[in-house]
């Protein structure tokens, strides 16, 4: 037979409600005993009851002591998993930008590779090609360092 589901809702009867505690005070103490055993954590229950002068502490007032202890020394949560959406926002906007302005790099890069090879061909580089002459020095630059590496790995 199965146990009829008994409703959440405060209980009148004085006597049923101590009842009540008694055994849900003995669930839940072995509750928290179970899981400090299974999946081997620290642990502690303090239960303040109208019922009894002092609290009702598990394992005992020592143990819950070092549990609170160890629990009041543990540094902050890290920030980072605790993003609201704003700094998250702010990370994101950082990030593309980063991201776009590397690519921008790229882009210009691009751009005057192929402005000297039109140069080289002979070919006027239009109107929509406006190159600087510093980015044509810098790509010629690098160019130049990438062969001397080359020639003296051969060497």
């Amino acid at each position: 037979m199965t146990r009829n589901k008994v409703p959440l809702a405060y209980l009148p009867s004085d006597a049923a409600r101590k009842t009540t505690y008694k055994k849900r005070m003995k669930g839940l103490a072995k509750k928290v005993s179970e899981l400090t055993i299974l999946c081997g954590i620290e642990a502690c229950a303090i239960v303040f009851s109208p019922y009894e002068s002092n609290p009702k502490v598990w394992p005992n007032s020592r143990g819950a002591q070092q549990v609170i202890a160890r629990f009041q020394n543990a540094p902050a949560p890290d920030e980072k998993r605790n993003l609201n959406q704003e700094s998250f926002a702010r990370q994101r906007i950082a990030k593309i930008n980063a991201q776009l302005e590397k690519q921008r790099e790229e882009n210009c890069k691009k751009v005057t590779k192929l402005a000297v090879f039109q140069c080289a061909e002979g070919k006027s580089m239009g109107d929509e090609m406006i190159v600087d002459l510093d980015d044509i020095d810098r790509l010629t630059q690098e160019n130049i360092s990438k062969i001397k590496n080359k020639m003296d790995e051969l060497i």
